[in-house]
């Protein structure tokens, strides 16, 4: 029988080169040179005051290092980044067996703030450098993740008014019928669990209004309306999703399309994407060249952001919600769509029964040269208003007459009500009451003609890939942290893992 040498998989005293464990062409490589040689990062020495008294500190530059690492490798948790630096080989390469303790890792983390800008800038320069910006075309996008905040404890004023109210009156009732019943001997189980309800439900009561102390007013969304706040995290939002309604934060990114390099990364707490696409465009405005073109889908898209960006003479596409349906391509995406969930769709469309459709003004007949209409029955309607304006559209409305409607043998798909409404009316509509093409006009025409799709058509293969990396790759599901300026570090520092890893795999620091 064959012998062989025995394999040690677990030795305990090595012999080992901490530099070299990082082997050049790796992000770790690539990351460790930036930081080492690179990086100014001299602002983070405002953090210490020990030049003369106190402990020593840990490098910012080592601490970054294990961070960066971490998340690159989809490890997030403090507490598992303190392991790591202790027993994977990579993490004591970059840390130099220093082991942090998980209390200084969060601290980092939570505390970076503006730093972590600067950084990203830096490393957004190198990368210019490299020539890995292109800055023909910048993709916008944002993914809405979940972030350390509860989502029950959502709502207005006015909601946790009523809260408070019904856990004050709770407690009461119990606290009377808890000194009827001392009256009587019980059980002293019982007696101490009662006790002990009582005390929750007041102390849950005053914490919301010591909340409504500290909070005098709701939160007010971009157009004035209340927007749910939270006493968790009052900065992030309940927004809804495919997998349903999460309380978190819109992680937005912009991104080159040479080589998906991200230059501009920001985290909001809100859902709606329209009051996010001026913010995220006016801070890259450095990197903006003459002839550059920003795109983004229809969750950007409003006649008022179209009119800012026409201002800030900015070349820019975004989808309107109706593209799709005027491109013949996608003729048949329905069929490929697929069927909603039965257990996160609420809306009761499963076993709603589907209403009858009705004669659509396109069924009719109009003749916009004699203006007039004839209705699916071959009857003619009259005229009932030849220059109406509706919401700043020219329009021109149609009746038909009632010795013809109320006999109709077709009313049942003519009209909604039947049993209600005599006769039908019908509106055309002419373009624009005064003549002039508004921003969301002037959109479509143009990423409705063959030059606008090809250019539109590159923003999916531009800035998906880079979700799915962060997303997948990097299996970032959730924002760790509270507040909207410690979200915002932590998201730009999973936007400065890809970042780098770009610049390793196009050979820098070999």
């Amino acid at each position: 029988m064959a012998r062989y040498k025995h394999i040690d998989t677990s030795p305990r005293f090595l012999a080992v080169d901490l530099q070299r464990q990082l082997l050049p062409g790796t992000f770790e490589h690539a990351m460790n040179h930036l930081i080492d040689h690179e990086l100014d990062l001299s602002g983070f020495d405002s953090r210490f005051c020990n030049d003369v008294t106190g402990a020593a500190a840990y490098p910012p530059a080592m601490l970054l290092k294990v961070i960066l690492f971490a998340y690159s490798r989809g490890i997030v948790s403090s507490r598992n980044i303190e392991r790591t630096c202790r027993e994977h080989v990579t993490f004591i390469a970059l840390s130099g067996d220093s082991q942090p303790h998980f209390s200084t890792l969060a601290g980092f983390v939570s505390s970076l703030g503006d730093d972590i800008a600067r950084v990203f800038t830096e490393i957004l320069l190198i990368c210019d450098k490299q020539g890995l910006i292109g800055r023909e075309m910048f993709a916008i996008d944002g993914v809405k993740l979940p972030s350390n905040a509860s989502k029950a404890k959502s709502g207005t004023r006015a909601d946790f008014e009523r809260h408070a109210g019904k856990l004050e009156k709770a407690a009461k009732v119990m606290l009377e019928r808890h000194r009827e019943e001392d009256q009587h001997a019980i059980e002293p189980d019982l007696h101490a669990k009662e006790i002990q309800r009582i005390a929750s439900l007041e102390s849950d009561a005053a914490q919301i209004r010591e909340w409504l102390t500290d909070n005098p007013e709701d939160r007010k969304g971009s157009k004035g309306a209340i927007r749910k706040s939270n006493r968790t995290d009052n900065e992030s939002a309940k927004m809804a999703t495919s997998k349903g309604v999460i309380q978190g934060y819109t992680g937005v990114a912009a991104v080159d399309a040479r080589h998906q390099i991200i230059v501009e990364a920001q985290a909001h707490g809100t859902g709606s994407e329209q009051e996010l696409l001026i913010p995220i465009v006016t801070a890259m405005k450095e990197v903006l060249a003459h002839d550059t073109l920003i795109t983004a889908d229809a969750g950007y898209h409003s006649e008022a952001n179209l009119k800012e960006l026409a201002t800030l003479s900015i070349d820019a596409l975004i989808a309107d919600n109706n593209m799709r349906s005027r491109d013949e391509r996608f003729a048949e995406q329905e069929r490929h769509k697929q069927n909603p969930d039965p257990l996160h769709d609420k809306s009761g469309t499963q076993t709603a029964k589907k209403k009858a459709a009705v004669y659509r003004p396109e069924d009719f007949r109009y003749d916009p040269a004699n203006k007039t209409c004839v209705c699916p029955a071959n009857k003619n309607l009259y005229g009932n208003g030849s220059s109406c304006v509706i919401n700043g559209f020219a329009a021109i409305k149609f009746q038909g007459a009632q010795r013809d409607c109320v006999p109709c043998e077709q009313r049942d798909r003519c009209l909604r009500t039947p049993e209600k409404t005599k006769t039908r009316q019908v509106t055309f509509f002419h373009g624009k009451a005064d003549g002039q093409e508004s921003y969301t006009d002037k959109m479509k025409t143009r990423i409705d003609s063959p030059e606008g799709r090809i250019q539109y058509g590159q923003r999916f293969a531009t800035v998906e890939p880079v979700f799915g990396n962060l997303r997948h790759n990097k299996q970032l599901n959730r924002f760790t942290l509270r507040g909207r300026t410690k979200v915002d570090a932590q998201w730009k520092l999973y936007c400065l893992v890809h970042n780098i890893e770009k610049l390793a795999h196009h050979g820098y620091a070999q």
